[in-house]
């Protein structure tokens, strides 16, 4: 689990996101599309796609704006800068 964070949830859960995902949140935060985060990334929209699925699985949500709205919530990020913290 080297390659994972683990940020906990106000019910107490663990949310453990990879590298690569927090990557891809952190794009679709500053408003990017999958495919311009495909781009940034250097792999398919498939792949981004599948990243954000796992996301909204991990953040119990069913589209961008929860995932905002979520990650907010939990501290992933940093809503007034849109990043994530380091």
């Amino acid at each position: 689990m080297a390659d994972e964070e683990r940020f906990g949830a106000p019910d107490g859960c663990l949310i453990n996101l990879t590298k690569r995902e927090i990557e891809v949140l952190s794009l679709v935060l500053e408003g990017k599309s999958s495919r311009e985060v495909a781009t940034a990334l250097f792999c398919s929209k498939r792949t981004v796609d599948f990243h954000l699925a796992r996301i909204y699985e991990k953040l119990q949500v069913t589209n961008r704006v929860q995932a905002m709205r979520r990650a907010t919530l939990l501290g992933l990020v940093n809503f007034e800068a849109g990043s994530l913290p380091k």
